[in-house]
Formats: structure tokens, sequence, C-alpha cells
């Protein structure tokens, strides 16, 4: 920290005197009047440009005085040569339409943004309204081209795109886990349009227009999060002009799913947009099954000139047959004797899921400079869950089936204000973000209890994995019965301002705080036997600052350092029934971010070191250090982890037609100082969960000018590395094995192909072309294997 301040001394020193400067700004629309997004503007002669942002505005600062000639120019446009004049000290205001129709500028946004590389664009998982290239921090933006040509189903085949972030389990395939820099984002670190959501339901692909990843720290925009990277989901969003696109896309092992997709205008003033689809698949693993059912419409109301007020809802519902693998056999060894396919719970095994977002976002220019942005939502998540699961067979393939029956209802409220804006103050720039925010969860999880065979509570039967004809089989559904509903309402409130300063062209640093204010209410438990329980509530609170220092040597390199401290509450109790103590979390982040051949490929590298003080996991078991632990809410603080690693990030279009995304991450997650006591964990050891290397390579090129203008060609490698499931070990366990299960990393290869005719639109996928057979795994009893080699087609038509 003290270098830091150091540094931006002697450069203040230094900057007592600045030449002085103009600068020009303006707004670039269409022939029908609407903002022109991501359109070029330069001045001829000198290397200084920029883009224009989703408002179809633009701003060229610190321009000598002087006649200059200003170039717009956008795909599919004429360009614009216009001469400007520029004084010092003063702002040279400008106005442009292109000449193009709606419809033609609406590919023309589809292409530029093409142009640009996730330097350039502006993420609004940020708050901030400037590119990423300003910001000391990584990012990481999937496009919906991405998510079509891939033909994405579920959020693990657009992340496996995005290095450092790793699906970590799929628990019964119930919903998919994700790390980063080795912290799971639970609930806390997944957004949809701005607001927080539920992880545990899938969400749908083909409603998305992007996927925002913002690495590392993030608690001074949404509090406690962990401190790997948050993910903001951004739907497709009205438009003034129509059109759309219906599909039907077929594959392997059942999957049927129409989609369509249709917006336009309803008036001068509102726009909408409507997207859904219905999908049903079988597995590759027997008798599981899934069917989904998903609809999306927005409004965009221009309330005025200044103002404009967006309404997004949507509901999915998924209805699927839970599915805990091929499991473990003898304490922690995968039952590789299992087939692929091999499932050891029966047809009748269910999980219902419902998920219903909603949310207002309005957006009012104050000024020219000052925007006010305001968002209000609701979520609704609800699970009904009733199967046979936790697959630990003993060593000769015994194993008694257990049943499990739970069901959940969660309501979420979440508002916030951000005020955003510049000023200057001297030769200083400054792009304040300001902002109050405040969510509500109230959760209520129900509690069943279900028959058994023998004095061990809840076992359904018993089989052998090895050989399913040594004892006979049940196959009926037993009645389960309430047994408790349980309620917990936790409310949090933050306020934060954040401030990135513009030193010069070249310097800028970002310093701001949060405070943070989480209450969890008493837990109320109504148990129909034991009558009613309230636990205690709990206060927390902390203070969370970030310094970031960002320079330019040349303006298509940035080199950038940060620091940040984050909180995370700790939810549950120990082994011992006392609440857990909050996380204190620091992270130091150093990177440098370059663009090449002008701007159409990027290659970022970043560095980070991430320092927990108490990581909470869940407990393998009760505090007589040998009964299996099957609560969730019963944790374990392991002591204190570190997390430090590099990543590399590859994107852009270096040719026309050729679309590039590629990336490594090296990460090591250890457990570093513990207590040294019986139970503690081991210091030193790799926490679970993490693999040490990750990869990522995917190509698509479009042929551009021969007779096959429209063929279409991809493939995609994906490498996740090594890792340990199971549990850590712990000093002087009870257990004599080494509970670690070493995982074997692997790859994957997906080869594509499609052809685009006028408005039609055909595209072919085989994924997984090696059959390669790996595992995902949760803990050491569901352990399930990832799909074989598959066939995925789309047949689209546009209009």
């Amino acid at each position: 920290m003290k270098h830091l301040y150091l540094i931006i001394g002697l450069i203040l020193v230094n900057l007592t005197v600045l030449a002085q400067t103009g600068s020009i700004k303006g707004k670039i629309s269409s022939a029908d009047g609407q903002p022109a997004a991501f359109v070029t503007i330069g001045l001829k002669d000198i290397k200084k440009g920029t883009l224009t942002n989703e408002d179809g505005e633009f701003a060229l600062k610190n321009v000598k005085p002087g006649n200059y000639v200003l170039v717009i120019s956008c795909t599919g446009t004429k360009t614009i040569n216009n001469t400007v004049t520029v004084a010092a000290d003063q702002v040279t205001a400008v106005n442009f339409a292109l000449e193009a129709t709606s419809s033609q500028l609406n590919e023309v946004v589809v292409d530029g943004t093409k142009t640009r590389t996730i330097n350039k664009r502006p993420v609004t998982i940020g708050k901030l309204p400037v590119p990423a290239m300003d910001l000391p921090q990584a990012v990481a933006l999937i496009g919906h081209e991405v998510i079509e040509n891939q033909q994405a189903q579920r959020m693990s085949d657009v992340v496996k795109n995005i290095n450092g972030v790793y699906m970590a389990s799929t628990r019964a395939g119930t919903q998919e886990t994700f790390n980063a820099r080795g912290y799971g984002f639970s609930s806390t670190n997944t957004f949809k349009n701005g607001a927080r959501v539920n992880s545990g339901a899938m969400p749908e692909m083909s409603s998305l227009e992007r996927v925002e990843v913002l690495k590392g720290s993030a608690a001074i925009l949404y509090g406690n999060v962990s401190p790997g990277a948050i993910l903001n989901m951004v739907t497709k969003q009205p438009k003034f002009n129509f059109g759309g696109e219906v599909s039907v896309r077929a594959g392997s092992f059942g999957l049927l799913k129409p989609t369509f997709d249709v917006y336009g205008p309803l008036s001068s003033k509102i726009a909408y947009r409507v997207n859904g689809t219905f999908e049903t698949a079988d597995s590759y693993r027997d008798q599981v099954h899934s069917k989904r059912y998903y609809i999306n419409p927005s409004f965009l109301f221009k309330l005025s000139d200044r103002t404009e007020l967006l309404v997004q809802a949507d509901y999915l519902k998924h209805d699927f047959t839970p599915d805990f693998g091929i499991g473990s056999v003898g304490d922690t060894a995968i039952n590789n004797k299992a087939s692929r396919n091999t499932f050891y719970g029966e047809g009748w095994n269910y999980a219902h899921t419902q998920q219903t977002t909603t949310s207002a976002n309005i957006r009012h220019k104050l000024s020219n400079n000052w925007t006010l942005n305001g968002i209000v939502s609701y979520s609704k998540y609800q699970r009904d869950y009733y199967s046979l699961e936790r697959i630990q067979a003993k060593g000769n393939g015994n194993f008694l089936r257990p049943l499990g029956a739970n069901a959940t209802n969660e309501d979420y409220f979440s508002g916030q204000v951000d005020l955003t804006g510049t000023l200057k103050t001297g030769v200083l720039e400054h792009t304040i973000l300001a902002g109050v925010d405040a969510d509500r969860y109230l959760t209520g999880t129900y509690a069943y209890g279900v028959p058994s065979i023998n004095k061990t509570t809840g076992i359904y039967d018993s089989i052998n994995v090895f050989d399913p004809t040594m004892y006979p089989r049940r196959t009926d559904k037993p009645v389960d019965t309430l047994k408790s509903v349980s309620n917990a309402p936790v409310n949090r409130v933050g306020v934060y301002v954040q401030d990135l300063i513009s030193i010069s062209e070249k310097v800028k640093v970002m310093a701001g705080i949060r405070y943070s204010y989480l209450q969890t209410e008493s837990p109320v438990v109504y148990d129909f036997k034991g009558g009613k329980t309230v636990g205690k509530s709990r206060y927390d609170q902390a203070f969370s600052p970030r310094f970031g220092l960002v320079y330019k040597p040349v303006a298509t390199t940035a080199l950038f350092a940060s620091y940040s401290t984050s909180f995370t509450p700790n939810s549950g109790q120990d082994i011992y029934g006392q609440n857990l103590k909050p996380s204190i979390i620091s992270q130091y982040e150093a990177g440098v971010k370059n663009d090449f051949l002008k701007g159409l490929l990027s290659v970022n590298v970043t560095a980070y070191r991430i320092r927990n003080n108490n990581y909470a996991q869940t407990a393998p078991f009760l505090k007589d250090g040998t009964t299996q632990n099957n609560n969730t809410n019963i944790k374990t603080l392991v002591g204190e982890t570190l997390s430090q690693g590099v990543e590399v990030d590859i994107a852009g279009h270096p040719l026309p037609g050729l679309d590039v995304i590629a990336g490594y991450s090296y990460n090591s997650m250890t457990i570093e100082k513990t207590p040294g006591e019986k139970g503690s964990s081991i210091a030193g050891e790799r926490l679970v969960g993490n693999p040490n290397h990750t990869a990522n390579a995917s190509v698509f090129y479009t042929l551009q000018q021969t007779k096959l203008k429209g063929l279409k060609v991809g493939a995609g490698f994906y490498y996740l590395g090594q890792r340990f499931a199971g549990w850590n070990n712990t000093v002087q366990q009870t257990q004599t094995y080494n509970r670690l299960i070493s995982v074997p990393g692997y790859s994957t290869l997906d080869l594509s192909a499609g052809y685009n005719f006028k408005r039609f639109g055909v595209m072919a996928k085989v994924s997984n072309v090696t059959n390669t057979y790996n595992y995902y795994v949760h803990e050491n009893y569901s352990v399930n294997p990832i799909p074989p080699t598959q066939f995925t087609g789309t047949v689209s038509y546009k209009f």
C-alpha cells in the first residue's frame, strides 16, 4: 500500500502544470432517431478515437485546441467526415444521424459489437459507464453470438469459455455449482439483470443477450459476495424495430426444444419483447428425464427524452429426475466399475423447481454528465424434492439406499439506487459512483420424515452396486410425512461510494468504500412433535475498502493493480450448535490488458492473491467424530485459506469472419493457518473441489466472399485439471483413511458447422468427440459422469 501511495504522490507532483485542452461530445443516432450504439468515432490524422455507448453518446477528452476532421464510421452506413473546432477548456457539442434504416442499423449494432474487444466494452455489472480497460480488475463477456453458435443448453456450456471459472459439481444433477479462483458462487454471487437470483435453478440460455463475469472482489458494489467472481445474466431487451426468430433444436437422447423470440414497437414510446421455450429430454443416464417451460416478457417505456423504464419478468418450471451418479465405494474410492449410464435411484424420484423473477429498472439523465439508476426486483424460488440419494457403498458393494425429502420456498426482495457522473476538480477528472442497496430474504424450509426398513432412519432398501441381482430391489414410492417448517429471514443494507480519477490520459486511480449491515433474524422452527423453537438473532457489519491504479503507457495497453477487502457472513452453525464467525477476505490483483491488431484482439494477463481468515465448509462428521453429517447447515471453519494464481484471457475477431475465445488459468487454493488442535484441518493441504489448471479455446470461422458465403465451422477445446473431492483431512481424525479423492483431469473437444441463407439458418454440433469419460464429484456421494459424445442440431428462421 505504501508503494502505491508513493507512486500517486510522485505522479501528482509532476502534473502541477498541464497543457490546456478541450473536448468533443455528441450523440449519434439512426435515420429513425434511435441511438446508434458502438459506432466508431475518430479524429483524422491523429491516433485518438472512441466508440459510442448504448445510448449513442461519445466523448473525446483532452484534445489540444485546433481544427480537426471528425470521422464517424460503422459497418453498413456511409462514413461521415465533419470539420470541428476545439477550444481550450471548452466542450464542442456535435450530433449526427447515420444514413441507415432501423433494420439495417440493427444488423450494424451486431457487427459493431464484434469490432470491440472485451477491453473496450462497458460491463453492466461493474456499474460504472467506462470500458473494461479503465477498470483495475479482470472481466469476461460472452455474447449471444457465442451462446447461439455453441448451442449452449446450460450455464456450464457458457462458463467453460471463461478461464478460471469452472463447474465444481452437479449435486444430484439438481443444480450446477460454479467456482472461481477457489471460491463458490452460491446465490450471493449470481445475478440476473443486476439483481441477485437463487442459483438453485438452472437458468435458460436462449433468453440471454450476454453473460458478464467480474472477476476478483465485487464487495464494494454488492456487499457480502465471495471473492472469486460474480456472474450477471443479461436477458434480451426490447427493440423499437420489429423482428424475431423461431427455431427448433433436437439432439441425442430425445432432446427436443422449440423456441421463439419476438420484439417490436407498441408505439413510438413503448417497445416489447417476448421469448420462450419448451424443452424435453431423456439422458445418457438410465431412467433420468427432464422437462422445462420458460417465458420471458419485457417492456421498454420512453417516459421522456431523459427517462426510460425497463420492466422485465420471467418464469421457469423445471421437472427432472434427481441423479446421484455412480457414487463411491470403500470410504472414498469412485465406483469406476459402474458404466456411464448406471442409475441407482428409482423412476419415481423427482425434483420440481420453479423460479419467477421480476424487475423494474428506471434510468434518468439528470444532465449530460449525471445519471440516476434505480432497480427494484422480486424473485420467488420453489423446490420440491423426494429421492433416493447419497450413494456411499461399502468396499464389497453393499449399499443401504437412503431416502431424502425436502422443500424450499424463498421470497427475495431487493432495491438499489445508483448515481453516476463525471466532474472536474482542477486538472483531475472524476467518474463517480454513489449508491445504496437493500434486500430481504424470506426462506421457508420444509423437512419430511421418511419410512425405514430397519432402525436406521430413512433407509429404503439394500442393494449391491456391483451385482444388482444379489438383493431384491424395491420400486414403490413410500409415503413421506411433513415433520417441521423453519423460517429464516435475512435483511441486508449497504451504502457505497467510488471514484475513478483520471489524472491524465495515461493514469487513473480508483478509490472507494462500502459499509454493509446484515441482520439474520431469529430462525423459527415449527416441529409438529417438539413444538416451536426460536433461534438466536445475529448482526454482522463491516467496511469494505477498495483501491486501484491503472497506467496506460500507450492507448492500447493498460497496467493495473488493486487491493480490496470483502465481508462474508457464514450461515449455519458448527458441530457444537454455535453460530459461525464471519469471514474477512483480503485480495490483491495486478495485471495487464492489451489490444492488438487495431483493437481486433485482446490479450490480458491477471495475477491475484486472496486470503480468507475463516473459510467455512460442510462438516463431514458430527461432534463425536464418527457419525456422518447429512445436514448442510452444520459447518466447520477450516482455518485460513490462501488462493493465488494467474489467468490469461484471449478474445477477439482478428480477421473478418473469425471469432476467437481462449484462456488459461492456474490456481493454488490451500489451507494455511489452523489451530493445530484435534479436529482442525491440515495446514498446507489443497482445498477440495478446485483444480490447479483450466484451459479453453473456441474458434469459429464464417466464410465471407466465396460461393459458400454463410458457411460456418467451429471447434471448442476445454480442459479441467486434476482436483480433489471428498473432504479435507483433520488433525487426529478418527478415520484412518485419507478422505481426499483424487479426480484426474480431462479434456473435451466439440466440433460445429452451420449455414445461413437469407433468413434461414442451420447449426449442428458434435460434443465430446473423443467420448472422454470423467466425473463431476460433490464430496464423495454424488459422482456424476460427464456426458458422452452427443449430437445437437438447430434450425432457425428470422423475420
